[in-house]
């Protein structure tokens, strides 16, 4: 059997995160390495590798998690648009990456893995702001 996912990692609380929303099938958690304040994260809890390989469920379970969390970025940050991003090569188990931004061009940042010590305060100061309940 394979190592688990580092997503798996953090479901099952191996490793921390700023978790800001959670339910039977989904987490969603700050990106320890945000292209903007606020970059979420939306897993499904089923280690799958490719978003397109879920269960009809999973899958829709998924994208409502993504919808709340999406909205609830936006009224949080103030900012208009969210961008809805799936990439699926850094991580072996399906993720949607969310982004919020004023204009276009903020959106055009490469999402790259960065090996610089994550802010923590930083990133719990925001998880505090967009935790649901």
């Amino acid at each position: 059997m394979s190592e688990p996912s580092i997503f798996t990692k953090i479901i099952n609380g191996d490793i921390p995160s700023h978790k800001i929303y959670e339910d039977e099938r989904t987490l969603a958690f700050l990106d320890i390495h945000p292209a903007a304040e606020g970059h979420t994260l939306v897993i499904p809890k089923a280690e799958v590798e490719f978003v397109w390989d879920l269960s009809e469920e999973d899958y829709r379970a998924l994208m409502a998690t993504v919808q709340k969390v999406a909205l609830r970025l936006r009224e949080v940050t103030g900012k208009p648009y969210v961008g809805e991003m799936i990439v699926g090569t850094d991580v072996p188990h399906a993720h949607v990456h969310l982004v919020a931004f004023d204009q276009p061009q903020e959106l055009k940042r490469t999402i790259e893995p960065s090996t610089a010590e994550p802010d923590h305060e930083a990133l719990k100061i925001i998880a505090d702001k967009l935790r649901f309940g």
